[in-house]
């Protein structure tokens, strides 16, 4: 009982890692600064901020000295003026957090059998092995997004954006944002989960078969 009982404290520190990483997942797919654009005076727009996410950019320019105008366009996956990272990240997320919730159901189920007792033979399924191998694709999947953002940054790569958002090809500077923060964190835990199941049934398994040798 003593093994079944550590087992499953380890399989609740990883789950608590996953969820928690899946909803940092899902969180930075909402937040539109992953691409903080820097604009100065020009004929299409004033002063201001732009920021692009990975589902709509947002435009905040200063009105007056209490209050700001911001627009908001949406995107999606057949929008043509959106750059190939975007296009690809946006896939990219989409399939990372279907990937974690995958998982978090497959480490639910195990978690069921390691309070019940439940003892599994030698089965084609094991959930604690199959938690932690959709955990590490959903947190390869972000690091994909995360490190082709950074890229496209830190290479001041632009976008041609309709002409009915008055926003200019390239900034006069821009910086990552605070969703990609955010997704790097998400990338982390949901790596770091994976690893945490996979290595617990490596040493669980290790255990149960130790190595003798010849006398």
């Amino acid at each position: 009982m003593v093994p079944l009982i550590n087992s499953a404290n380890c399989q609740v520190a990883g789950f608590v890692v996953a969820t928690v990483g899946w909803i940092l997942t899902t969180t930075s797919m909402g937040l539109v600064e992953w691409r903080v654009w820097y604009v100065e005076n020009s004929a299409l727009l004033p002063p201001g901020l732009v920021c692009v996410g990975m589902w709509k950019v947002c435009v905040y320019h200063q009105v007056s000295d209490h209050s700001k105008a911001t627009l908001c366009q949406r995107y999606g996956y057949r929008t043509a003026y959106l750059p190939l990272d975007i296009r690809v990240s946006q896939s990219l997320l989409l399939i990372a957090s279907i990937l974690g919730l995958l998982g978090r159901a497959s480490i639910i189920f195990a978690l069921r059998n390691a309070y019940l007792g439940v003892v599994r033979g030698n089965t084609n399924f094991n959930p604690l092995v199959t938690s932690g191998i959709l955990n590490l694709a959903s947190g390869v999947c972000i690091s994909i997004a995360v490190v082709w953002n950074y890229h496209s940054v830190m290479s001041e790569q632009g976008i041609s954006f309709p002409p009915s958002l008055s926003i200019p090809f390239k900034p006069n500077t821009q910086e990552i944002g605070s969703a990609f923060l955010v997704a790097c964190l998400a990338a982390f835990m949901m790596l770091l989960s994976g690893l945490i199941f996979l290595s617990h049934k490596f040493s669980a398994a290790t255990q149960v078969h130790p190595q003798t040798s010849d006398m």
